[in-house]
């Protein structure tokens, strides 16, 4: 980064309300039957070795930080055959109680939907909908508050975001990812609040990076390594960023915002090409049944 550019950036970042923590709810999927037994993304290796008991600790430690931070955390109950559903940010979207559920685009997880459905149907949601296109939830629909920053290139269609839009009344920014290790929005971007992101360039369009600089020009942006190693897919209260602990390179960057960064360890998980967000669906403003 140029002196120049330095200075831009510490200005726009000058304005950037200070960060505060929102108490969240959370919806979470225990890895019960986590395997790596097919590849539908460049992080999969059947042929490398998982431990399904490394994968729980992992997971566990992941809950107990979210809970510990005070925020309410639910658990979806897990189906058999289905190894991928403990990545739960996938199953759908949730905004003022509404619920898009996931169309998967491959078949090893086109069975998790009808476990989304039947959860929201269990738990009083009213305005549940299963998306007609290709939509793979908080994988690729990521709701900063204001707008819906929506991915498209490798698993959720560019017509979803038009559903999407229609659904939730929000606006939406389509975003076209084109590195296929980062085949998920939330795998090259996070919201940290209403105002402020953070995201790795190179995993974007020309077009779509030029979209994410006028509309965040005080964005931090990930390093290679701190990218690679998924430290993109981060859950954020507002205050407290929950991120892979390989991240060093952005934990010091959050600092420096006034973030408070939690560094936790999901590598077994990544064997899966997921992380913190993915581990994680947001419930905003849900309307439960007494």
């Amino acid at each position: 980064m140029t002196e120049d550019q330095e200075q831009t950036q510490q200005a726009a970042t000058a304005v950037l309300p200070k960060p505060q923590q929102r108490a969240r709810h959370y919806l979470m999927c225990r890895p019960t039957h986590f395997d790596v037994c097919y590849s539908i993304n460049p992080w999969m290796n059947p042929e490398l070795a998982t431990s399904n008991e490394r994968a729980q600790l992992q997971w566990q430690a992941l809950y107990d930080t979210l809970a510990g931070l005070g925020h309410r955390v639910e658990v979806l109950e897990p189906t058999p055959g289905l190894p991928d559903m403990v990545f739960a940010a996938n199953g759908a979207t949730v905004i003022d109680g509404k619920a898009l559920v996931a169309k998967f685009r491959h078949p090893e997880r086109d069975g998790e939907s009808a476990a989304y459905l039947d959860w929201f149907d269990a738990h009083g949601y009213q305005s549940v909908q299963q998306a007609g296109c290709y939509n793979e939830g908080e994988g690729d629909l990521l709701y900063t508050g204001q707008v819906l920053l929506a991915g498209t290139g490798f698993r959720t269609d560019s017509a979803s975001h038009a559903e999407a839009q229609k659904f939730f009344d929000v606006p939406v920014v389509s975003l076209r990812l084109v590195m296929p290790t980062f085949y998920h929005l939330d795998t090259a971007l996070a919201v940290l609040n209403t105002e402020e992101i953070m995201y790795y360039p190179p995993a974007f369009s020309d077009e779509s990076q030029q979209v994410l600089r006028e509309l965040y020009p005080d964005a931090i942006l990930a390093s290679d390594d701190d990218a690679t190693v998924f430290g993109l897919n981060a859950v954020s209260d507002g205050l407290n960023v929950v991120l892979p602990e390989l991240a060093t390179g952005l934990a010091g960057q959050l600092r420096e915002r006034g973030y408070q960064p939690i560094g936790v360890d999901l590598t077994e998980l990544l064997k899966a090409g997921g992380s913190s967000k993915c581990c994680v669906l947001e419930l905003r403003q849900a309307t439960l049944s007494a």
